[in-house]
């Protein structure tokens, strides 16, 4: 829009010109909610999505409510690889059932259950089946460990997720879908509080 100045005008119109230029430019780069629009769920957008997740025996694993839907960063990995999946190319209001085996979901299970003792934890830690905490490898990278027994003396953990090795059903609906902002891509991650963005 602004390459060409002319040549012949004064050195101060000139100027004066190329500002205009600049702050019109940067006037163009401003993130509107029309400008965040967006109709099909693609790399770098924001869905809402509603779903219901169940397992072979229709038990109800999880959900995500009209009241609370899940907003993720589509493409980059932010959530199970076969979910992502079976969203991409969706629009708002499309529904979809998928069923995501371990290879596109949590993987299959590898390995058993350790056993640690009681006496490395802090005096009074309550221990709970199901509950989840975080080690390091010698390296230093934390990894994700989940309790699956107890008994008198020990706590057995598993590196497994709790939904390793199982396929997970998944009923989707798309309520919403935006662009995401160029600080949301910078970081990574979906800002709650753009008020820009409320989808």
């Amino acid at each position: 829009m602004c390459d060409n100045l002319i040549s012949s005008v004064a050195i101060g119109l000139e100027v004066h010109s190329l500002d205009l230029c600049i702050k019109a430019e940067n006037m163009e780069s401003i993130e509107t909610p029309e400008s965040l629009r967006a109709d099909k769920v693609v790399k770098d957008t924001v869905p809402s999505v509603i779903f219901v997740l169940s397992n072979d025996a229709g038990e109800v694993l999880d959900l995500a409510t009209r009241d609370n839907p899940m907003r993720y960063l589509h493409g980059h990995g932010q959530i199970l690889r076969g979910l992502e999946k079976g969203l991409d190319g969706l629009g708002i209001g499309e529904r979809i059932h998928l069923d995501v085996p371990p290879e596109d979901g949590y993987g299959e299970r590898e390995g058993e259950p350790q056993a640690v003792p009681k006496s490395i934890f802090p005096e009074g830690t309550i221990f709970k089946v199901g509950a989840g905490m975080t080690a390091k490898s010698e390296d230093g990278k934390p990894f994700p460990l989940w309790i699956v027994s107890i008994d008198d003396d020990n706590v057995y953990v598993d590196g497994n997720h709790p939904l390793a090795g199982q396929t997970l059903h998944f009923d989707v609906e798309v309520l919403a879908i935006r662009k995401a902002t160029q600080d949301e891509l910078n970081d990574g991650r979906v800002h709650d509080g753009c008020n820009l963005c409320r989808s």
